[in-house]
């Protein structure tokens, strides 16, 4: 039974329920981050492997922990693992920064996957007057985004989320026609009507 347990987005966000799973593992997988995040829980005999190559994840032992930054289900592992802990999320942590509520969010993913998709699944969502959380990677173009956008006729807000739940933490509000900044590789960005 293979679990995968959410380290939270950031330090010190990590819930009781994933401290308990880690303390009783015998072998955790994670990347380099989330093992960072959990281990001060890792108990001294288990085995700590960082994965290199996540195409072989389901090569995995049946008694392993495999970590996922985050939350599992939010874009994570959660789809490998018959046994999910959820963990606190980036888009959790961003909307209660902002007080928006979460019933208002619509979350588009462009993380490893088509940018210009997610940049017209966004456009989309905010039409519908929902707020986007919107997951990037290194690579996503927010000046791209916004100049989709108001090819679009849309005049939305964009706030920048970096390195949520660390010292660093940095959260600026920007418009379609004038975009926050990115000085971090990791980020997400929350667009609608604020």
């Amino acid at each position: 039974m293979k679990k995968v347990v959410g380290t939270g987005c950031g330090p010190g966000m990590i819930t009781l329920e994933a401290i308990c799973v880690i303390q009783q593992a015998r072998i955790i997988y994670g990347s380099a981050r989330a093992i960072e995040l959990v281990l001060e829980h890792i108990p001294e005999a288990c085995e700590i492997s960082e994965i290199k190559d996540y195409r072989k994840i389901q090569e995995l032992p049946e008694d392993a922990v495999l970590l996922s930054t985050g939350d599992p289900m939010l874009t994570g592992l959660g789809g490998y693992g018959s046994v999910i802990v959820p963990g606190i999320s980036s888009m959790q942590v961003a909307f209660a920064r902002l007080r928006l509520p979460l019933s208002d969010a619509v979350i588009v993913t462009a993380h490893g996957r088509d940018h210009q998709t997610a940049m017209k699944l966004a456009a989309e969502e905010v039409t519908r007057n929902r707020i986007v959380f919107l997951i990037a990677d290194p690579g996503f173009d927010v000046k791209a985004l916004s100049g989709y956008m108001i090819g679009c006729g849309l005049s939305s807000d964009i706030v920048l989320c970096e390195e949520l739940g660390y010292p660093n933490e940095r959260i600026v509000k920007g418009t379609v026609s004038s975009p926050p900044e990115i000085k971090s590789g990791m980020f997400s960005l929350v667009i609608g009507n604020l």
